[in-house]
């Protein structure tokens, strides 16, 4: 750890590998599944949900772009599931993916993908029409991006 900086919250080591961010990562995950397991018998689900953005869903997202294509990401992708469950109280050979849906939190590699495209969004803002644009309406949401409509032709 020696030769490793911490640059914006970022751990980097003398290589550049993202590794050790990880594992940094998955150290501060551990201790929030603990403190979700200390709390679980307190609290309703709908409160753990909160500390789960709170706590976990903050940890993982700052910097996902950064990290979240390694390989080594799926250490942290373990962690999020064990944070699911213990949150849904449930065994840890349950299925996550339906108590995804119920809690209504995005697994780690859709958080990654939801980061790319948001950032392609800003980078190409100018690409996007908003509604002002198709409508002269002053509404609330005049400068918010308009969505196309694609029709597909069979």
């Amino acid at each position: 750890m020696a030769s490793c900086t911490i640059f914006l919250g970022l751990t980097l080591d003398r290589t550049l590998s993202r590794k050790t961010h990880i594992d940094h990562l998955s150290s501060k995950l551990n201790t929030a599944c603990y403190i979700i397991r200390y709390l679980k018998s307190a609290i309703s689900t709908k409160n753990l949900r909160t500390i789960y953005f709170s706590y976990v869903h903050s940890i993982i997202a700052y910097g996902i772009i950064f990290w979240g294509n390694l390989y080594h990401s799926k250490n942290i992708f373990k962690l999020q599931k064990r944070a699911i469950r213990i949150i849904m109280n449930v065994d840890n050979s349950v299925s996550c993916h339906e108590l995804f849906k119920k809690l209504n939190i995005l697994p780690l590699h859709s958080q990654y993908i939801l980061s790319l495209l948001l950032l392609f969004v800003v980078k190409n803002i100018e690409e996007f029409m908003s509604n002002f644009e198709v409508h002269f309406f002053n509404t609330r949401h005049k400068s918010d991006l308009y969505p196309q409509l694609t029709k597909y032709k069979k």
